[in-house]
């Protein structure tokens, strides 16, 4: 006779993903709540103000410059490393467009140069820390450096302005109301979300953010993929560099101070965990926009910047620490869930089988 065993419920294959999905929903959903309490804050403040259509084109046209450089640091980020040096690239492409030897060849060639200076310092990051095994923070920290120092020079600690009317003309007009810096920064997402979700460059990104070892096992080729991702964030320096110099119509080496700072604080209110291994373009986003609207409605209550800087560094902290509590939970839930019994062997007629004395 053969005896019928209870088996435990088997948990569907799909359960991890779906319960990952409903975290990154529930973490939007927060973010979202915040960014409106905030308008909400600013309407009530000056309700004269706050929603104008002019208010609302200054703030989305600030925001477009970091916004594209936090796609970038996202990248990154998910890959399990950090950069510090997004302003001081940011700020050596904007100098090196603006020379008047640049400016010379016509607008086109301008935006040529901040891209391939963009993508070649991001690239020298990329193959030192990835080839030359340099530690990321130390080897950002170095390009930070040298990079603004680099930009000082060529600059002469001056402002190069713009005289290549094109080039402003082109950056300064509105597609439907909406200006071509906002339009950028659309772009730049709908790009970054499509190859982070939906590509194998993406899905190695994670596995090596994840566990760069298990990667490498895998067959990925790690150090070639680091290379290339800390390009991928020299080149958004690159195209916010011409976001600003558009915007400002000028060029200089103070450009990007402390973006490094508002790049990984969007990245980490967005979700993004800072060990690396899982994050959302999308909650960058959110962390953008939450962070432009706090400084908007700090500006129009005429509150000063210390203090703004003090509630940046608090929301920081905080989200930090609830990605700390998040993963400590889900930790012990692992830790307490009972390991899966083996599969149940069949029963067997067959004399040659069955165990030594066994009786039938």
């Amino acid at each position: 006779m053969t005896e019928t065993l209870d088996r435990p419920p088997v948990r569907p294959a799909n359960a991890g993903g779906r319960r990952r999905r409903r975290t990154v929903d529930l973490r939007l959903l927060g973010l979202t709540g915040v960014l409106v309490l905030l308008c909400v804050v600013g309407v009530v403040t000056n309700p004269d103000t706050f929603f104008t259509g002019a208010n609302l084109s200054t703030m989305l046209r600030a925001s477009a410059p970091i916004g594209v450089v936090a796609v970038g640091m996202t990248f990154v980020i998910i890959a399990g490393g950090i950069d510090l040096s997004v302003g001081s690239i940011a700020a050596l492409a904007s100098v090196w467009a603006t020379t008047v030897a640049t400016q010379s060849y016509g607008p086109v060639v301008m935006v040529i140069c901040a891209l391939l200076v963009g993508l070649g310092t991001g690239l020298v990051n990329g193959v030192l820390i990835s080839y030359g095994k340099v530690v990321p923070f130390i080897m950002t920290l170095a390009m930070m450096a040298s990079a603004r120092g680099l930009a000082e020079r060529i600059s002469g600690r001056q402002t190069q302005v713009v005289s290549e009317t094109g080039f402003t003309d082109f950056f300064g007009v509105s597609l439907l109301g909406i200006p071509v810096l906002v339009w950028m920064l659309a772009g730049v997402f709908a790009v970054g979300w499509v190859v982070l979700n939906r590509t194998t460059f993406g899905r190695r990104t994670f596995a090596i953010g994840g566990n760069a070892e298990a990667a490498r096992l895998s067959g990925i080729n790690v150090k070639r993929h680091t290379a290339l991702v800390y390009g991928i964030s020299g080149l958004c320096c690159g195209i916010a560099a011409i976001m600003v110099v558009a915007r400002t119509t000028s060029g200089a080496a103070t450009v990007g101070l402390l973006w490094e700072l508002d790049a990984i604080a969007a990245v980490v209110i967005g979700g993004t965990l800072l060990s690396g291994g899982r994050g959302s373009l999308i909650g960058t986003l959110v962390g953008v926009l939450i962070f432009t609207v706090l400084s908007n409605v700090f500006t129009q209550n005429n509150l000063d910047t210390d203090i703004q800087s003090i509630v940046k560094g608090g929301i920081i902290v905080a989200a930090v620490l609830l990605q700390n509590t998040t993963l400590g939970r889900r930790g012990t839930a692992k830790a307490t869930e009972p390991p899966p019994e083996p599969p149940e062997q069949e029963s067997s007629d067959d004399p040659a089988t069955r165990p030594t004395g066994s009786t039938s």
